[in-house]
């Protein structure tokens, strides 16, 4: 296991189920962990909130983006958990349907990662940026437009990124998961076979080699982690 210690890592979403066990895995290695909440239920459920430092950040909120990084100083590492999903034939779609996937998914990345380059640039040390993107921004299906759009912007970002702060020592890579075995998931589709679905440990470790000072070489990669499926 990679070791963090010493060293402030960024979670947005760090309240959700993978957010939740990014966290564990990284305060197991020594890190000091900040995570972003909203909704006081967030916080309420989040098991690890007395050993994290806690923000409560609007993520689309540019300003509310700046702010948190000035508060969390230099970071090693920025892990963008924090996103949403929604399916709809494209018919009965709306604009604001479509827009409000994007500044949930895209436009959060964007703002945070733009905020982690700064913060990296400042320190002169690098550091490490591990987005999520998602199995349908690269192998489409139909009836999930605004979502499948949306992480294709993320994945895009991503690679960009990589080839823009690549001599600044700060790698970007994003994990690209097809549907994770969660109590939420297992609710939803109570037929499904749980054993293929990646388990939330396995896509965290995934993302802590990605974010860890151990990954000297992997940047602009969309790593899937799609389980036996």
């Amino acid at each position: 296991m990679s070791s963090f210690e010493g060293r402030s890592i960024v979670v947005t979403g760090g309240t959700g189920a993978l957010g939740s066990a990014v966290c564990e895995r990284m305060l197991a290695t020594g890190a000091e962990v900040h995570v972003t909440w909203l909704h006081e239920a967030e916080r309420e459920r989040f098991s690890h909130a007395d050993r994290c430092t806690m923000h409560r950040v609007e993520l689309t909120d540019e300003a509310d983006v700046t702010s948190l990084y000035r508060e969390v100083g230099i970071p090693w590492a920025s892990i963008h958990v924090a996103g949403g999903f929604a399916m709809g034939p494209i018919e009965e779609m709306s604009l604001d349907d479509f827009a409000a996937m994007h500044r949930m998914n895209t436009v959060t990345s964007f703002l945070c990662c733009r905020e982690a380059v700064r913060a990296m640039r400042r320190g002169g040390k690098g550091g490490r940026i591990v987005n999520v993107g998602a199995r349908p921004a690269v192998e489409p299906v139909g009836g999930m437009i605004a979502y499948t759009t949306s992480k294709a912007g993320v994945t895009s970002l991503t690679r960009c990124l990589a080839k823009e702060v690549a001599s600044d020592s700060i790698l970007v890579n994003a994990i690209l998961p097809s549907i994770m075995d969660t109590p939420a998931n297992r609710s939803a589709m109570p037929d499904a076979d749980f054993d293929t679905w990646p388990k939330l440990d396995e896509v965290s470790e995934t993302i802590a080699f990605l974010a860890s000072p151990d990954n000297t070489l992997t940047t602009g990669t969309l790593v899937p982690v799609y389980g036996l499926a």
